[in-house]
């Protein structure tokens, strides 16, 4: 019998300038940072029993871990659907563009949009996915 799993715990982004990351998530979400791993890196609370994790680009080689990458990533966080507007007015009023607002075919929306570093961030509500 295969072992049980919860789900994703954390997901990790590699950045160029970990403060500026760091402020971007939490000025932007409302994340807290949870732990600093100094140079490094830190631990921000995503959500319920959710983290996100920022790491230097190239600082973890030098430590001999193996947590580093590079390019730009996606991540997508959930939200209501009630709060896409929002959403869309918050983001403009703080300067980031929506690159691609996304209905799906199972009623969902998507917003997209760059952080510091040019990962690709999506807000996305139910009706994305089967599953969601």
């Amino acid at each position: 019998m295969r072992p049980k799993i919860d789900g994703i715990l954390e997901s990790s982004l590699y950045v160029s300038d970990v403060p500026r990351a760091t402020r971007f998530y939490k000025e932007t979400f409302g994340f807290s940072v949870i732990s600093e791993f100094g140079e490094r890196g830190c631990a921000m609370q995503a959500g319920m029993r959710q983290v996100l994790l920022l790491f230097k680009k190239g600082a973890s080689r030098e430590m001999q871990t193996p947590h580093d990458g590079e390019g730009e990533l996606h991540v997508a966080f959930a939200i209501p659907t009630d709060e896409v507007g929002n959403w869309e007015s918050w983001l403009q009023t703080r300067g980031i563009p929506v690159e691609e607002k996304r209905r799906w075919d199972l009623g969902g929306w998507s917003l997209y949009f760059r952080d510091p570093d040019r990962h690709l961030i999506e807000l996305a509500t139910p009706g994305v996915w089967s599953v969601y």
